[in-house]
C-alpha cells in the first residue's frame, strides 16, 4: 500500500501527465513545417484553445457581419441539450486533448441561457480538466450575472470566472444604445460590463478575467487605439481584434473586407499601445491567423514581456519551454508547487535564464525602481480569419489528404491545419477548426437543429 501511494504521488506531480503528453505530441506532429518553429505553443504548452458549437446558436442581436449561419435563429435555447452537448463534446475533448485547456461556452449568445444552466455548464466544463470561457455580447445586467454565480444558498458556485464580452459598432440590439454611431459611444458600456464584475468581487470574492472582443472593419478601424488608450484601465485582461471575414452569414457582409489587412489592423493597436507589439518569440499556431502579445502595464505605460529583436529574450522562451512542458491550470497549489520544483531540478539552468529575462523586462519598463507592484497584466490578440470560400476548399484537401497546389488554398490549408481554435465533434470523430465550423458545418448543424428544436409557434390573438 506504501509503495502504491509513493506511485501515485510520482505520477500525479509529474510535470505533465502522460494523457497530456501523447496529446501535446500528436498536436506538434500535425501542425506544417511552417509552423513548427522555437516559439511555437501548440504541442508544447497546450494543444490550443477550444469552443463549443451546436449549444444554443441562437443570438438577440443582429450584427453586421455575423459568423453564425442564417438558420441559427431559428433554434430555440433548451437547457438539456445545451448541457447534454457540452458534456458530449467537452468528454471527447478531454480525450482527444487532454488537461487543462481553454474552452469558450460559444455558440449564439450565452446569457439567453437560464442562469443554473449556464452555471452546470461552466462545471462540466472545469470537471472534465477544461478552463471555461463565456462569450457574450454582455448586455445583461448584474442579477443574471450573480444568478450564475451564486447558488440559492447564497454562497459562491466559482472562486473565478472568465468572460469574453464583444462591443463594437457592428453589432445591432443592445438595450440602451441600439445602433452605436461611433466606438467612443460604448466606452460607457464596457465600463459597466467591467464593474460588474468588481462588484461581484467585492461581494462574493469571486475573481475574473475579462477579455474585450471586437470585429475591425473599414468603418471602424480608426477607432482601435481610441479604444485601448481610453479602455485600458478598466478591468480587461485581453484585447482582442477579429478583422471582418467573408464567413457566416451571406446577408450581414458588406464590401472592403479584403482591404484591412493584418498590418493595417495590428498598427492600430500598436498605436493605442504606445509601443511596438512583438508576436514572433511565442506564436500560437500561425502566425497569418494570430498575433499575441503579453506583457503589463505600468499606469499608462505598456511593456511587453518579450522583443522580438532580442536573441535572448528569444532563448529564454525556448528555455522556458523546456523546463515547463504542458501547463499547471486547475491543478491544486501544492500539487503545482511540487510539478514545478520538479521541473526546476530537472532543468536548473531555467533560474538564470529567468533572472536575465526579469533584468531585460524591468529595463523595458524604466528599470527596478518602477512600481512594479502595481503592473496590470494586459494581453493583445489580433484573429484574422480565412473567408468562406478559401475555408471550404482547403478543408477538402485536408478530408481528403491531398496537398493544394493554388497558393491561396495552400495558405488556407496551413493555417487550418495549424488552427490554435477548435471544435470537437464526437459523433465523426473530427477536431475542427472554427473557420471551417462556421464556413462549412454551421449551415447543416443549425439547419438541423432548427428541426429538432423548433421555435415557439406564434399565436394568432385575430378573432373572427
Amino acid at each position: 500500500m506504501i509503495l502504491q501511494r509513493a506511485r501515485d504521488f510520482e505520477l500525479s506531480t509529474r510535470p505533465v501527465d502522460r494523457e497530456t503528453t501523447e496529446a501535446l505530441a500528436r498536436r506538434w506532429d500535425s501542425l506544417p513545417k511552417s509552423a513548427q518553429v522555437p516559439g511555437q505553443m501548440l504541442g508544447r504548452k497546450f494543444t490550443g484553445c477550444e469552443a463549443t458549437h451546436g449549444v444554443f446558436p441562437k443570438c438577440n442581436f443582429a450584427c453586421k457581419p455575423c459568423y453564425h449561419s442564417a438558420d441559427a435563429n431559428k433554434v430555440r435555447i433548451d437547457g438539456p441539450h445545451t448541457l447534454d452537448e457540452v458534456s458530449k463534446q467537452m468528454k471527447y475533448l478531454r480525450r482527444r486533448r487532454g488537461w487543462g485547456t481553454f474552452s469558450q461556452l460559444i455558440g449564439g449568445e450565452v446569457s439567453l441561457l437560464e442562469p443554473d444552466d449556464h452555471a452546470e455548464a461552466l462545471r462540466i466544463m472545469r470537471a472534465l480538466g477544461r478552463i471555461p470561457m463565456s462569450f457574450t455580447h454582455g448586455d445583461f445586467d448584474y442579477d443574471y450575472l450573480r444568478a450564475v454565480a451564486v447558488g440559492e444558498d447564497d454562497k459562491p458556485r466559482f472562486p473565478h470566472l472568465s468572460f469574453a464580452a464583444h462591443f463594437d459598432t457592428t453589432m445591432v440590439g443592445r438595450a440602451d444604445i441600439k445602433k452605436p454611431q461611433s466606438e467612443a459611444e460604448l466606452h460607457e458600456y464596457r465600463g459597466r460590463f467591467c464593474e460588474m464584475f468588481d462588484r461581484l468581487e467585492r461581494e462574493y470574492g469571486i475573481t475574473h478575467y475579462l477579455a474585450h472582443n471586437m470585429t475591425v472593419t473599414p468603418e471602424n478601424v480608426e477607432s482601435v487605439a481610441d479604444i485601448v488608450r481610453s479602455c485600458q484601465a478598466q478591468g480587461w485582461r485581453m484585447f482582442s481584434f477579429q478583422p471582418a471575414a467573408y464567413i457566416g452569414n451571406e446577408a450581414r457582409w458588406s464590401e472592403g473586407y479584403r482591404q484591412l489587412t493584418s498590418d493595417i489592423v495590428w498598427s492600430e493597436v500598436e498605436a493605442g499601445a504606445g509601443t511596438t507589439l512583438g508576436y514572433q518569440a511565442i506564436q500560437v499556431g500561425d502566425t497569418r491567423c494570430n498575433r499575441v502579445t503579453w506583457g503589463a502595464y505600468l499606469d499608462e505605460q505598456y511593456v511587453p514581456l518579450f522583443d522580438d529583436d532580442e536573441p535572448l529574450d528569444h532563448r529564454a522562451v525556448s528555455s522556458w519551454f523546456e523546463a515547463f512542458p504542458g501547463n499547471f491550470v486547475l491543478r491544486g497549489r501544492a500539487e503545482s508547487a511540487i510539478r514545478a520544483a520538479r521541473c526546476i531540478a530537472a532543468s536548473p539552468g531555467v533560474i538564470p535564464d529567468a533572472a536575465r529575462w526579469s533584468k531585460r523586462f524591468a529595463r523595458r519598463g524604466g528599470g527596478i525602481m518602477q512600481p512594479w507592484w502595481r503592473a496590470r497584466p494586459m494581453t493583445f490578440v489580433m484573429h484574422q480569419f480565412i473567408d468562406a470560400a478559401d475555408t471550404a476548399a482547403g478543408w477538402e484537401h485536408m478530408k481528403a489528404g491531398t496537398r493544394a497546389t493554388e497558393p491561396r488554398i495552400v495558405e488556407a490549408q496551413e493555417r487550418l491545419e495549424a488552427c490554435a481554435y477548435t471544435m470537437g465533434h464526437p459523433a465523426t470523430d473530427e477536431l475542427v477548426p472554427a473557420c471551417v465550423q462556421h464556413s462549412v458545418l454551421d449551415p447543416l448543424e443549425n439547419r438541423d437543429l432548427a428541426t429538432l428544436l423548433p421555435l415557439p409557434r406564434r399565436r394568432n390573438n385575430t378573432t373572427a
